[in-house]
């Protein structure tokens, strides 16, 4: 049995023994400190990522590394269920000539390359990549043997948003040092189309816990959905649809009120 499920496993038994629970918690935060193979797992809750990383095991905090760059590979090849309304939006908005699409988190280009089974790529289109430093070296390397139209590219700052027609991110949101409002209020010209999946939202609260990836322990994001959706509001962006993903759910052990059941999406469109 992977640590992961084990981690899952010990809590479940636990959560409804008030008794075990305390002696539960410990014995179970010393195994999410190990590193593992396959799954996620989560640990606490936080009122910012600084509390975050203070508490995290001793084990690196962040996806800078050159092993990030081999992950999710297998989605360069087909999309989810959840996927499908990203690429209906992004379909329509190619086709109404919005062809500078900038990629928040995009990983090596996973959405470009598992999208373009789906949607006609306009031969102007021009798909920019932003990520960490070394998941970007690796999508460079990987776009010069599979991506013969040279149509993504990567850039080393989220600023370079500024300009472009459409912002997508997917699963991304809640790795980010800042939050997506704080981006688009510090661009001069914020992209007026803003698409996004696969992102944790609490129906009341916002908070971050520490989920262990494998490779590494690293602060997750959690945004209250009604504060999300006022922020984006105040800049001027109106929610033209919404979907949940029930592919993706999240549970915190032993913090049972920051369980969510499903993921949302959203598209944005700026008056």
């Amino acid at each position: 049995m992977d640590t992961a499920r084990k981690l899952r496993r010990i809590a479940g038994e636990c959560a409804e023994l008030p008794g075990l629970r305390i002696l539960a918690r410990p014995l179970y935060k010393r195994m999410f400190g190990r590193p593992y193979r396959d799954g996620n797992a989560y640990c606490g809750a936080f009122d910012s990522r600084a509390q975050a990383l203070a508490a995290a095991p001793p084990l690196p905090t962040t996806y800078d590394q050159p092993s990030a760059g081999s992950m999710y590979l297998d989605r360069h090849q087909r999309i989810n269920v959840s996927d499908y309304p990203m690429v209906y939006w992004l379909s329509r908005l190619l086709t109404e000539g919005r062809h500078r699409v900038f990629d928040l988190g995009g990983h090596i280009g996973v959405s470009y390359y598992g999208f373009r089974k789906y949607i006609h790529y306009p031969q102007s289109l021009q798909w920019c990549v932003h990520d960490v430093p070394a998941v970007m070296d690796a999508g460079r390397a990987w776009a010069a043997q599979h991506d013969p139209d040279g149509m993504l590219s990567f850039v080393d700052t989220c600023d370079a948003a500024s300009g472009h027609d459409v912002l997508i991110s997917c699963g991304a949101l809640q790795y980010l040092e800042y939050t997506l409002p704080e981006l688009l209020a510090g661009l001069p010209n914020p992209p007026p189309h803003v698409l996004v999946n696969l992102t944790p939202m609490h129906p009341e609260r916002g908070y971050v816990t520490l989920q262990n990836i494998g490779i590494a322990i690293l602060p997750y994001r959690v945004m209250s959905k009604p504060e999300f959706l006022d922020a984006m509001q105040k800049l001027g962006y109106e929610a033209l649809d919404q979907w949940m993903s029930r592919e993706r759910h999240l549970e915190v052990p032993f913090e049972p009120e920051c369980t969510i059941d499903h993921y949302s999406g959203f598209y944005f469109k700026r008056a």
